[in-house]
């Protein structure tokens, strides 16, 4: 049953993170100092961030943990990028980079890791790095790859990972969501659902939301320009190129409808963290905090 409309959104808690400040990388010239960054966000109205690419913030728990304090925030996750399909090849090399980033985490206080699969194309030079589609054999090594890291994150960190569908990886469309959560076991694999990525490769939060309800266990917040995607698909740009010419913009100028998706979301009846994030690497480093600002004093206007 849908929820009335002037339903407090109580089950949610609402964050930013690096990339709505322009930040992808550990460092680049072309973003703004981790500290700007806290002060920022801080001064948006937000209680929660991520960690973002590790090593933008300090990567030592006690300076972190002075650092985003006294601004009076808390982290909510760290994100990791795994290339699980290639098989047991890759699982050294991918567990010692997921074991840095899960340790400070946890040392945060925090209890989710966002995975996200690595990209076929290269999202700063748009190169082609693998095909789009997996074979069979590369579904399994990633499905059975996913639930293994599910349980070491687990067991070694006391942390729940939450899979990231995202454009331009082999996670993206509502078809390739479906085969991967139906694939994995729900008692070890949950999602990260990106309501922009989700909208940008063709599929409807909602539906998602309200189909495999018991599986979305992390929500960030995006919208979609429809006519700059209109174009994107049109023109087969990559992902990186698309960001620079502003397809991700902010709410509620896109795509999806962002209170309806908030009201599902509240209705699953768990607490939920809500993560805004609007990709808009590179930008000029006054851009991002009025829209941060404004995007905050919208969610609230929602119940947020």
């Amino acid at each position: 049953m849908p929820l009335p409309a002037n339903t407090a959104l109580d089950r949610l808690r609402i964050g930013s993170a690096p990339d709505s400040w322009g930040v992808w990388f550990p460092d680049d010239p072309q973003q703004v100092p981790w500290s700007r960054f806290l002060d920022e966000v801080s001064q948006s109205g937000y209680d929660w961030i991520e960690l973002g690419p590790y090593g933008y913030l300090p990567t030592d728990p006690d300076r972190l943990t002075e650092e985003v304090g006294k601004r009076g925030l808390r982290v909510s996750a760290g994100t990791v990028f795994t290339a699980l399909h290639r098989g047991p090849a890759v699982w050294d090399e991918t567990w010692a980079h997921v074991s840095q980033v899960a340790a400070l985490t946890r040392a945060m206080g925090a209890g989710h890791l966002v995975v996200i699969p690595s990209f076929w194309r290269d999202d700063k030079t748009a190169e082609l790095i693998e095909p789009s589609e997996l074979t069979a054999e590369q579904w399994k090594h990633l499905t059975t790859g996913m639930e293994r890291l599910a349980r070491d994150v687990r067991e070694h960190y006391g942390l729940g990972i939450v899979v990231h569908p995202h454009a331009d990886t082999h996670i993206d469309t509502e078809r390739h969501v479906e085969r991967f959560l139906d694939a994995t076991d729900p008692e070890l694999v949950s999602l990260c659902l990106d309501t922009g990525h989700y909208a940008y490769c063709g599929g409807d939060s909602v539906k998602l939301i309200e189909t495999y309800g018991e599986r979305i266990g992390y929500l960030h917040l995006k919208q979609v320009d429809p006519e700059v995607l209109a174009s994107v698909i049109a023109e087969g740009t990559p992902f990186g190129p698309a960001v620079r010419q502003g397809v991700m913009c902010e709410p509620p100028l896109g795509v999806p409808e962002m209170e309806p998706v908030l009201t599902a979301a509240q209705g699953l009846g768990v607490d939920l963290f809500a993560i805004v994030e609007q990709d808009m690497y590179p930008c000029p480093p006054d851009q991002p905090l009025p829209i941060a600002q404004r995007t905050r004093r919208f969610l609230r206007s929602c119940g947020a």
